[in-house]
């Protein structure tokens, strides 16, 4: 593969798409093409068709996907299996039909079965049910790593789909509405330390960066208060607490999203569409975490000094994922961000950016 060579990233703005171009740069890839939504809208068909015309892309990454945690997906259905559905079809097919050297499909460790036997290995896809609260956005991805092997044993494309265990780090997603757990749990707790040293300064900062529900730094103490007890952060008198989903006992797995981009990297260099099935490759680093315990990490190296109440009327999820990493490990990579300095690094980006 060239220096030179065009890669197109689809998804260049969001979290993994902005960590493998990173990665590709500082490796001294310079000939990159992103294009952001009002620039290219990937469910447009005819769209993406004159993009990959005009464009030529030599190698594709599609890292686009609409994505979101538990309340989005849960809420989202439609959305999220038709839009997700929609961008792989017309990114994938494009690349086909354009000849592309190699594509590289980014998918997800929580598209595994529910249940699944643990750590979870690559061949357990489809062979139990799914999270009922991510369904859609699990049947769109899971028919995105399909189609990828479908067009390798048919056309012989070299289609290859990765499946990233729970990502963190730079241009993660705070929206609370939205966000996944670590992300999160970072953020309320920021919040949490600020109510409890009233702190409105940097309280009114964090809304103003990520308003909540279109509430910002201009509305009154009165209604960011109300929002934040909304969202399970609330002061009584002097005491503040912050409730939490749950029973804090699930285990699972985390990445930095920069560990990620650097396998997936590798394995773009290194690994080929095989013939036979499955023929995606886990990433992740082979260690888990409760909740309840990545919680406290969080609220220790925040700073927060208030109390976590779990509400345990509330669902757990899947009770474990944690992926069996040997086929990547086989392929040479290793991960080298430790969970504790990587949320360390993320909340000084967070708080000072």
């Amino acid at each position: 593969m060239d220096k030179n060579s065009k890669i197109y990233i689809a998804g260049h703005r969001g979290m993994v798409g902005s960590a493998i171009m990173r990665n590709l740069q500082n490796k001294g890839f310079s000939n990159i093409v992103g294009r952001i939504r009002e620039e290219l809208d990937l469910l447009n068909e005819l769209a993406v068709a004159r993009f990959f015309d005009k464009e030529q892309p030599e190698y594709v990454v599609l890292a686009a996907a609409k994505v979101g945690g538990i309340v989005a997906n849960n809420t989202l259905r439609a959305q999220f299996i038709y839009e997700n559905l929609m961008i792989q079809n017309h990114v994938i097919h494009q690349s086909y039909l354009h000849g592309i050297k190699k594509l590289l499909f980014l998918g997800s460790s929580c598209i595994y079965p529910r249940l699944a036997r643990q750590p979870i290995k690559e061949e357990y896809l489809l062979t139990g049910e799914l999270e009922p609260t991510n369904e859609p956005y699990a049947i769109a991805k899971i028919a995105g790593i399909k189609m990828c092997e479908a067009y390798h044993a048919q056309y012989g494309c070299n289609f290859i789909s990765v499946m990233p265990t729970n990502l963190y780090g730079p241009n993660d997603n705070y929206d609370l509405e939205k966000s996944h757990v670590l992300p999160a749990l970072i953020r309320k707790m920021l919040l949490g330390k600020y109510l409890m040293e009233n702190d409105f300064e940097n309280l009114r900062k964090d809304f103003q960066k990520h308003p909540i529900e279109g509430v910002n730094a201009t509305y009154s103490d009165e209604i960011l208060l109300k929002v934040l007890e909304k969202y399970g952060i609330s002061r009584q008198g002097q005491e503040v607490s912050i409730t939490l989903w749950g029973t804090g006992s699930p285990l699972r797995e985390f990445l930095h999203v920069d560990d990620m981009a650097d396998a997936a990297v590798h394995l773009f260099f290194h690994y080929d569409a095989p013939d036979t099935v499955p023929s995606h490759v886990n990433i992740g680093c082979g260690e888990d975490i409760r909740i309840k315990d990545l919680a406290e990490m969080i609220k220790k190296i925040v700073g927060y000094e208030g109390k976590i109440i779990w509400d345990t009327s509330k669902p757990d999820g899947t009770p474990r994922k944690l992926l069996d990493i040997s086929k990547l490990s086989t392929l040479g990579w290793k991960p080298q961000i430790c969970l504790e300095d990587g949320i360390r690094q993320v909340v000084n980006s967070y708080v000072f950016s």
